[in-house]
């Protein structure tokens, strides 16, 4: 879990908190609507990210990742640079969401900066990631990375588990390795409902019984949706069009 691998909460022999994990959340909310707050080199709006990030209806799911991770009594000791929060943001420990992303291809991604970043430092970084072979992207979506820059810091509640930064970096991204998710999901579904768990719950309540297995067969379907998304080719269904009109100004 993100909190106890990264913020060391296990050193002190307690679980991670839902005021801990509302916290993270709201870092992650603060870093996407920062834009909206305050100036930056590279705004992003908040329409901007269902024009890039989202392929076609069905493939709406992001996979968000937070960097950097470090808990306030290491925070003095970080030096969180560019290119290491950048590269962090591709590796499973910083995820919101348990899922593998080098077992999967990327659609797209979006980049968002805070504080003390410069677009050199942050041109160097993403080169740095398409060199990696562990990132890869599918071959009929380009391989573009949006990016916004905001100037103003991110900041901490006082006497949080986060440490303070100056930078901080949120990437908002479209993998097939979200699919991991919705197996598990499925696969704790299937366990419950052969023996009917809270069923009878639902149906008390006016659900038909038949609904779960028609949402079953839709998460099937999601699944199967993924799996085809990250073919070579683009599938048929997808209109090629809505690559087309897509703001390029801060592609890198």
């Amino acid at each position: 879990m993100v909190f106890v691998t990264r913020l060391r909460l296990s050193s002190f022999g307690r679980r991670p908190t839902y005021t801990n994990l509302n916290r993270l959340v709201a870092q992650i909310i603060s870093s996407i609507t920062a834009s909206l707050r305050f100036e930056g080199a590279l705004n992003v709006d908040l329409t901007e990210f269902q024009t890039n990030l989202v392929p076609y209806p069905r493939i709406h799911f992001p996979l968000v990742t937070y960097a950097p991770l470090v808990s306030a009594e290491r925070a003095s000791h970080e030096q969180n640079t560019v290119a290491d929060m950048t590269h962090a943001c591709f590796e499973p420990g910083y995820q919101m969401v348990k899922c593998d992303p080098r077992r999967g291809k990327y659609m797209a991604v979006c980049l968002l900066y805070r504080g003390d970043v410069v677009p050199k430092d942050i041109n160097s970084a993403i080169a740095s990631v398409k060199t990696k072979r562990t990132v890869q992207f599918v071959e009929w979506c380009p391989t573009g990375f949006k990016v916004g820059i905001n100037y103003q810091p991110p900041t901490v509640v006082p006497g949080g588990d986060l440490g303070k930064q100056t930078r901080s970096v949120c990437m908002i991204s479209n993998t097939t390795a979200i699919a991991e998710a919705w197996a598990r999901l499925d696969h704790k579904f299937d366990l419950m409902y052969s023996k009917r768990a809270f069923v009878h719950w639902y149906v008390g309540e006016g659900m038909e019984e038949g609904e779960f297995s028609e949402a079953r067969e839709d998460m099937a379907a999601l699944e199967k949706d993924y799996e085809e998304i990250g073919e070579d080719e683009l599938p048929d269904d997808i209109d090629d069009q809505s690559y087309r009109g897509r703001s390029a100004a801060s592609r890198y």
